[in-house]
C-alpha cells in the first residue's frame, strides 16, 4: 500500500531536517522532470540516500526499488506506506518488474541505486546491475544518472544530477556501462 498524502507529509519534513543537519549541495537538480516518468539512478553511499533524494531534490513522490528486509518490523509498515518497490536480492525476483512497469506506466517516478547496496568498498563505484537499464528499455523511458558525493557531514555532502536519457541501443550490457560511466563522470565533477 503506497500512501502519498503519508509521503507528502513526511518528505519535507525529513527535507528540512536534511538541509539543516547536512546542508547538502544540490547541482543541476532543475534536469528532474517536473512530471511524467522517469528512472532516477545513480550511486548508494549511504542509508539517508533516499530521505536525501526525496526531501531535498524533488517535489515529485519517488518510488524506490528497495530489499524487501526493510518491510521487517518495527519499521516496516513506514517502508510500505512510502511506496517501496521490494525487491529479493537473493533470487532473480520476477515480482519486481510488474511493479515497476505498473508505476511508470502511470506517469510516476522510479528510484533506483544500480549498485544494489551501500558501497563500502574504495572503488568509485561498484559494478551496476543491469535494472535500471531494462526499466528504461521495457517502458520506453528515460534514465536520469544521479551522484552523492562526500559524507553525511554538514557542509560535506553533495549531490548532482545528469541530463536524462534514452538508451540508445538494447544492449543491456552496453547501456549498463554507459549509464557506469556516465555516473562516474557526475561523481569526478563534484569533487
Amino acid at each position: 500500500m503506497f500512501d502519498t498524502l503519508l509521503y507528502r507529509i513526511c518528505a519535507p519534513i525529513v527535507g528540512v531536517y536534511m538541509k539543516l543537519i547536512y546542508k547538502p549541495v544540490i547541482i543541476n537538480k532543475e534536469s528532474i522532470p517536473k512530471e511524467g516518468k522517469i528512472i532516477i539512478a545513480g550511486t548508494h553511499t549511504n542509508m539517508k540516500d533516499c530521505c536525501l533524494l526525496a526531501g531535498c531534490c524533488t517535489r515529485r513522490d519517488i518510488r524506490f526499488v528497495a530489499k524487501r528486509e526493510l518491510l521487517k518490523p518495527p519499521f516496516g509498515f513506514l517502508f510500505r506506506m512510502s511506496g517501496i518497490i521490494p525487491v529479493n536480492r537473493k533470487i532473480h525476483d520476477a515480482t519486481v518488474m510488474p511493479a515497476v512497469n505498473k508505476v511508470l506506466s502511470e506517469g510516476e517516478m522510479v528510484g533506483i541505486f544500480p549498485e544494489g547496496t551501500i558501497n563500502r568498498t574504495d572503488d568509485i563505484i561498484m559494478p551496476f546491475k543491469k535494472g535500471a537499464v531494462r526499466m528504461s528499455l521495457e517502458n520506453n523511458c528515460k534514465i536520469l544518472p544521479f551522484a552523492i558525493n562526500g559524507k553525511y557531514k554538514r557542509g560535506k555532502l553533495k549531490i548532482k544530477f545528469g541530463d536524462a536519457y534514452f538508451p540508445e541501443t538494447n544492449d543491456i550490457e552496453k547501456e549498463t556501462k554507459l549509464l557506469e560511466q556516465k555516473v562516474i563522470k557526475l561523481i569526478k565533477e563534484c569533487e
